[in-house]
């Protein structure tokens, strides 16, 4: 543990920090768990992909306002999602 007065402090700012980014990260894998698992036809949330894909853009969008991640990585994982589920509604209008 630090000694010096401004270390301790700093300690407490980092444990509340590394603690509040965890909660944004764990959000972020929570809502892409669910837009994964909507993309399944069988999954009754299947119906509101759309939602559940808007649910995941927002929870990305907060997380780069509040700095947990940048804004290239959410550019990647909103984009990788986009492709998926562009993919799985052209191959519902074709059949």
């Amino acid at each position: 543990m630090a000694n010096i007065k401004s270390a301790k402090k700093r300690a407490k700012t980092n444990a509340r920090r590394r603690m509040d980014n965890r909660q944004v990260k764990s959000a972020i894998r929570t809502t892409a768990k669910k837009a994964l698992a909507a993309l399944d036809p069988a999954n009754p949330n299947h119906a509101n992909l759309s939602e559940i894909q808007k649910e995941f853009v927002k929870t990305i969008d907060s997380a780069v306002r509040k700095g947990v991640i940048k804004k290239e990585t959410a550019a990647r994982k909103k984009s990788r999602l986009a492709l998926k589920v562009n993919k799985l509604q052209a191959q519902a209008s074709q059949s």
